[in-house]
């Protein structure tokens, strides 16, 4: 069970189909023991039902991931519109736009670069300030690995390329709630809640590029940002740790915020990385000692 618990849902429905033809020729006496007393024509209808269950249980879990993410597309449709319209208003075309989202899908990264280059600074200032943005993704990749990394090679890939913030925010807590979910069901609901967020990132910024300039300027869509990092961020303030991070980056973009090329950015967010990290390897000697007194 474990093992098929493994498989993707494309691998169940092929087993099934060969256990279903092997049954039949059973069932015939086409294959060794025969018969409809046969005790191993038993014991394949449970595992055909074992199969069929874990696939129930993954198609499940796919919609429930689904379903999960559905309230944040009410801000990725303007926050993906507002980025193509600045990208057209920067200057791309509508292929460059595209092209940028389908290949780089970092909202927060693509806004930064897009900003310092409109702002003249150099190109590797721009990369390596949304590279800096984007380290949140390995992070996430990182949390991930307990929960997705029996995958193969292949989906894990896929999943690196799906990671954005709304799927990762959903599934991680998720993950830690009862009841527990297998492998496949991870999988399955990971790949639900992102097959509703890329999709409307993707068609908002082709319609942002496409219709922006039909847009009245009074329908401003800059809401989308802060709200969206508000409703990813807000749940996660969980621990001490957290709020330090969070608390360290507002007060270090505030104080740096005047440096050229958005510095400041790079600034806070190694602040707060350390901030954190340091909060946490303080509590947890704490707790060594509690333990050892």
């Amino acid at each position: 069970m474990q093992e098929l618990s493994e498989r993707s849902t494309c691998q169940i429905a092929k087993k099934r189909v060969v256990l279903d033809s092997y049954l039949g020729a059973r069932r015939h006496g086409l294959c060794c023991g025969g018969g409809s007393n046969d005790p191993c024509l038993e014991q394949d209808r449970r595992l055909i039902q074992s199969v069929d269950v874990v696939h129930m249980k993954t198609r499940s879990a796919f919609w429930e991931g689904f379903i999960d993410c559905a309230p944040f597309i009410v801000i990725v449709i303007p926050y993906s519109m507002m980025f193509g319209v600045v990208a057209r208003d920067a200057g791309l075309d509508v292929l460059q736009t595209m092209g940028m989202s389908v290949l780089v899908i970092a909202g927060a990264s693509q806004f930064t670069a897009l900003t310092l280059l409109s702002e003249g600074a150099p190109v590797f200032v721009a990369l390596f300030t949304a590279l800096v943005v984007n380290l949140r993704m390995a992070i996430y990749s990182a949390a991930l690995v307990p929960h997705l990394g029996h995958a193969r090679l292949g989906m894990r890939a896929l999943v690196a390329y799906f990671m954005v913030d709304q799927a990762f925010a959903v599934a991680v807590k998720r993950y830690e709630l009862p009841p527990p979910l297998g492998p496949a069901e991870r999988m399955a609901y990971y790949f639900g809640a992102m097959l509703l967020i890329c999709p409307f990132w993707y068609g908002g910024t082709l319609a942002g590029a496409l219709l922006g300039q039909a847009i009245p300027a009074s329908l401003s869509m800059d809401f989308a940002v802060p709200v969206c990092f508000i409703a990813l961020v807000a749940p996660a303030m969980r621990s001490l740790p957290h709020v330090v991070a969070a608390v360290t980056s507002v007060i270090g973009i505030l104080l740096f915020h005047s440096l050229p090329w958005s510095l400041g950015l790079i600034v806070a967010a190694l602040l707060a990385m350390v901030a954190g990290a340091q909060t946490e390897l303080y509590m947890r000697r704490r707790t060594a000692k509690r333990g050892l007194a």
